[in-house]
């Protein structure tokens, strides 16, 4: 696979990593036999990034890959996120952006994973009672004790980027972005990470799995599947983002791809972002990683612009307690 440049700081991976947080949280049963087979073909096809929070699981996710694949660590990067406060029990407590739990975050994550260094330390959700300063500060000190290499935020806006750089070089922005979530394009997220040079991470690059085709209805969803729950898997929301879905099939038909395929290659050929497509099977994951293959021309994504335009989506991303979190 494509290896390139994430951010402007010195990190480089394939251009599509692997999101590991279905293999232990939000999507069902978890199947650790089929989770790690999965990360081992991954690896195998040449997907040098991995990621992870200690959020999944919580814990369970960066305790799956430490043992898994912590003995091939020299063949990929580990991304993992701290911020979202958890006890040792796993209880969530809210956002944390202090000195003294991302100190405290860090050392169990290391623990778990069974590694020295964290290659990518994320924020996961920014903490609005702590100034964006301390927090990248006391990040920016773990990165000169050598515990972690670079550093990145998840969800933030625009004059939040800019202060967390300014502290401290970020390498990477990671929030939701696909067809059916385009708000990066003009909430002035994107704009601000190709300005700075920082890597757009596109989380959820297949719409919660709604832009492969794969999903008729809530029935086909565990249920313990947090899906249930968004906004676009409400029924008459789901039936409107379904009549999208069925556009951009027919476009990938034409081009004798999936649907999925199809949406994945539009994130991965928009400049400076880069794409992480969640699975726990290896099914999925070869068929992702072949959607790093297609190349589209200027009317394929001018086609897809009409099919699937800035605010196609029907229904908000999170329920509305969850977004309040969001992009602050």
């Amino acid at each position: 696979m494509l290896r390139t440049a994430w951010g402007s700081q010195g990190l480089k991976a394939s251009i599509e990593g692997l999101g590991a947080m279905g293999m232990s949280a939000f999507y069902g049963d978890r199947d650790d036999a089929e989770s790690a087979a999965t990360l081992h073909r991954a690896l195998d096809l040449g997907v040098s990034l991995i990621d992870t929070a200690e959020l999944y699981g919580p814990f369970l996710n960066e305790r799956l890959i430490g043992r898994t694949i912590g003995s091939r660590s020299d063949e990929y990067a580990l991304a993992t996120k701290t911020g979202v406060e958890l006890t040792d029990d796993g209880e969530r407590l809210g956002p944390n952006g202090s000195p003294a739990y991302l100190r405290k975050a860090l050392e169990r994550s290391l623990r778990n994973l069974g590694r020295d260094t964290i290659d990518l330390y994320y924020i996961h959700r920014v903490d609005p009672t702590v100034p964006i300063e301390e927090t990248f500060g006391a990040l920016g000190v773990l990165v000169a004790e050598g515990k972690v290499r670079y550093l990145g935020i998840s969800e933030a806006a625009p004059d939040t980027i800019r202060r967390a750089h300014a502290t401290h070089p970020l390498t990477a922005l990671q929030t939701e972005y696909s067809l059916f979530e385009r708000s990066p394009e003009v909430n002035g997220v994107l704009e601000t990470t190709r300005e700075l040079g920082i890597a757009f991470v596109a989380y959820a690059p297949l719409g919660r799995g709604l832009l492969t085709g794969s999903i008729a209805s809530t029935d086909d969803l565990a249920a313990d599947d947090f899906r249930r729950s968004s906004p676009r898997f409400g029924d008459d929301n789901l039936a409107a983002n379904l009549g999208v879905v069925e556009k951009v099939r027919a476009l990938a038909d034409a081009k004798g791809v999936t649907p999925g395929q199809l949406a994945l290659a539009w994130v991965l050929h928009q400049d400076g972002v880069v794409a992480i497509p969640g699975t726990k099977r290896r099914t999925y994951l070869e068929e992702n990683v072949a959607a790093a293959d297609i190349e589209l021309t200027a009317e394929d994504l001018a086609a897809l612009d009409q099919a699937a335009p800035v605010g196609v989506a029907a229904g908000d991303r999170y329920p509305e307690a969850a977004l309040k979190g969001l992009t602050i």
